[in-house]
């Protein structure tokens, strides 16, 4: 099937229609909802006790201390959107959760914010030229590029809100990932040359993005995307304790990529779905470009050091992430799991939550089956 023209979304595409409306088979389209059901997460509903638990991670008590809010989870929930209409929901998809790393994802985005009101010159720039603190100086980092940090290549080393880089050093994610190093030692490269899942780094990425934007992450995600896409007023982005600074005389919060250590974004299935949508329609919403089409396409190329990663959001290359998903798919993931599913070809959006790590590639396999 051939990528899809650019849609005029509406508000009238949330409104649930009869999957044979678009070629869906409804029978399979009940079995893959009754599958999410049976297959729930096992992750604790009071996150507060197992957010270690929830992402496969142990570290030292030094290391693990929660900085950040954590609310209870909900039940299972998710929708998918085909061909523009709401083919499916289930669950309370109006419930705002933490949806940990998925929440990377939306750093890729604004970035491209950043990038195209002229803040960022080019991604390929050395961070140090717009860092407001020495987080860039020392000679492992002061080469490392806003291309390093999105691509997770970056190879940072330092301390960031109390989390040294060491704590996610020899981490790796995904099903059977052996994370028995995580927290060793390990010769750092130079940027560029090695992927590793970081939120350190991440986070760091964060620090900086607040730093040339010169206002919270939250406003900004608010102004360019939330508000233009007309999404709820109960999503939120949520940061550390102890991650503030002052720019320009005012004292704002840094937010993290992820729950790892608490916070990040805390948003409904619904909201995920309209951020996806906008990505999925090449960052057009309405008759508006939100996002530049360039943007979009860039956060979708695969990196030099991991072909299943792009900037900050996950690639399906060679079908190896997904198997049961065309190798078109991209995804925004996180623990819990949480996933938000894109995929032009088939013209499809569909928004995961709080499902087995394991089961997620058999949900897709279900949906993939009822689609004709």
């Amino acid at each position: 099937m051939n990528d899809p023209a650019p849609r005029l979304w509406e508000d009238e595409n949330w409104k649930i229609v009869d999957p044979a409306d678009v070629g869906m088979d409804a029978a399979r389209m009940t079995e893959a909802i009754a599958f999410h059901k049976d297959q729930e997460s096992d992750a604790d509903r009071d996150l507060s006790k197992g957010l270690m638990s929830v992402l496969g991670n142990t570290e030292p008590p030094e290391w693990a201390v929660v900085l950040g809010p954590t609310r209870p989870r909900g039940d299972p929930n998710g929708l998918i959107l085909s061909r523009g209409k709401l083919v499916a929901e289930w669950g309370d998809t109006q419930r705002s959760d933490m949806t940990f790393s998925a929440t990377k994802s939306y750093l890729g985005v604004i970035t491209g914010v950043a990038v195209e009101n002229g803040l960022i010159k080019s991604i390929d720039d050395p961070m140090r030229d717009y860092a407001l603190d020495d987080g860039f100086d020392s000679d492992q980092n002061k080469d490392i590029t806003w291309r390093h940090l999105l691509q997770q290549a970056s190879e940072w080393e330092g301390t960031l809100f109390d989390k040294p880089d060491m704590v996610d050093r020899n981490r790796f994610v995904g099903a059977g990932a052996d994370n028995s190093k995580k927290g060793t030692h390990r010769d750092l490269k130079s940027p560029g040359e090695y992927y590793e899942y970081n939120d350190v780094r991440v986070n760091r990425l964060a620090l900086s993005l607040m730093q040339v934007f010169r206002k919270p992450l939250p406003e900004v995600l608010k102004e360019h995307i939330m508000d233009p896409i007309g999404a709820s007023d109960t999503w939120e982005w949520l940061g550390y304790d102890n991650a503030w600074m002052e720019i320009d005389g005012r004292r704002m919060q840094s937010v993290p990529g992820g729950g790892h250590w608490g916070g990040g974004l805390f948003i409904s299935s619904r909201d995920h779905a309209r951020v996806g949508s906008l990505i999925l329609n090449r960052g057009r919403w309405q008759h508006r470009q939100i996002i530049s089409e360039d943007w979009i396409e860039e956060i979708c190329r695969p990196s030099p050091c991991n072909p299943n990663y792009g900037f900050m959001w996950w690639l399906n290359t060679g079908q190896t992430l997904f198997p049961s998903a065309p190798k078109s798919s991209f995804f925004a993931l996180g623990a819990g799991q949480n996933l938000v599913w894109l995929d032009r070809e088939l013209d499809l959006v569909a928004v995961f939550r709080w499902i087995k790590e394991k089961s997620t590639d058999g949900l897709i396999s279900k949906v993939m089956a009822a689609i004709d």
